[in-house]
């Protein structure tokens, strides 16, 4: 009996702590925003002064299978036929790595990632989603410190391919 309810207990910290996904066919918005103005870090600011646009066309990049032909216009109530994906990145954490004079490493992107469907409920989730360039797959070789400034496009690039990706696969 111990061991019914132990597992039990398990499957629903399970539950509750894995990712929702979304079922989505059809991406009718892509919107990202970034205020680069709130990032008081003059470096920091150079460096991810793209971020919106380039994140945009990374999401738009990966989704092409599910756009669709003609734009989506609301219906009459104001409605949207077709998923909308907002992400609105926390501009505290683009100057993080610059402020502490950290390695290339420890530059991260986190993000709240909203995913919502005017005429379907149940394809609305909202997470928060963290990438770092540890997780994108950016190897700085061991005793080795780079760091960030406006000409680590490589970093740069595989952060927002990363982060679009991780988007992108939380979607059914």
């Amino acid at each position: 009996m111990l061991h019914a309810k132990t597992a039990a207990a398990a499957a629903l910290i399970a539950l509750v702590t894995s990712p929702l996904l979304a079922n989505v066919d059809t991406v009718a918005k892509v919107d990202v925003s970034v205020d680069i103005s709130a990032v008081n870090n003059a470096q920091a600011a150079t460096f991810w002064a793209n971020l919106e646009k380039d994140l945009e066309n990374a999401l738009v990049a990966k989704l092409t299978n599910r756009l669709p032909v003609e734009e989506i216009k609301p219906d009459e109530d104001g409605k949207i036929d077709g998923a909308q994906i907002i992400v609105d990145i926390r501009e505290v954490e683009l100057a993080s790595a610059f402020e502490r004079e950290l390695n290339l490493g420890d530059a991260v992107l986190v993000g709240d990632v909203t995913i919502r469907d005017d005429t379907d409920m149940a394809n609305t989730d909202t997470y928060e989603l963290t990438v770092s360039l540890e997780n994108a797959q950016v190897i700085v070789p061991e005793g080795m410190t780079v760091v960030l400034s406006t000409d680590t496009t490589g970093a740069y690039t595989r952060l927002v391919e990363a982060f679009a990706e991780g988007v992108v696969t939380r979607l059914k």
